[in-house]
């Protein structure tokens, strides 16, 4: 985040915010998606967290990684918002199912992997989302989650291991 649009919401500028927000706002909701299930809690989570940032943007360390602040504000938003409305809602695969460069079996295969992804449980699947697709390091996503990085990387690799074996049913089926 540049450090004069950060002074700018500071000071109260519609047009700092703007641009922050201009900025965060498709990341935000991709990301608010994939933990949610929603689409419309989704943008309650995104709305939310950019209210939230524009009310304490003065409780902000600029010691900190800004991406990571918003991140975890963001995260906390999507988990409160789980919370109240306990939801269920299937997977969207509809982005993976349109992009006409992935071939008909990748696409199944991309299609079966995001499955598995969303279907994991919250302790696994918002860091792995965090790091594979946010590109978030060990370090950010400890901080976006309050979490000590050595649980994370436990998490981290219990995830992946979890998307290792049903990878392998999956295969071990599809050869039958």
């Amino acid at each position: 985040m540049n450090d004069d649009i950060l002074a700018g919401i500071r000071n109260g500028s519609r047009d700092a915010f703007k641009q922050f927000f201009d900025t965060y706002e498709n990341y935000a909701i991709r990301t608010a998606k994939a933990i949610t299930r929603n689409d419309e809690d989704a943008k309650d989570a995104v709305q939310e967290a950019f209210i939230r940032v524009y009310r304490n943007i003065s409780t902000y360390n600029s010691a900190l990684s800004f991406d990571a602040w918003f991140y975890r504000i963001l995260v906390n938003e999507c988990y409160r918002i789980i919370t109240k409305e306990k939801k269920n809602t299937p997977v969207d695969t509809s982005t993976i199912e349109n992009n006409a460069q992935l071939t008909e079996h990748s696409k199944e295969n991309l299609s079966d992997l995001y499955s598995m992804i969303q279907n994991m449980a919250d302790l696994y699947r918002i860091p792995i989302l965090l790091k594979y697709i946010k590109g978030f390091s060990e370090k950010e996503i400890a901080t976006i989650l309050e979490l000590n990085q050595n649980t994370v990387k436990s998490r981290l690799f219990n995830g992946r291991n979890l998307l290792k074996t049903q990878l392998e049913l999956l295969e071990m089926e599809g050869s039958q």
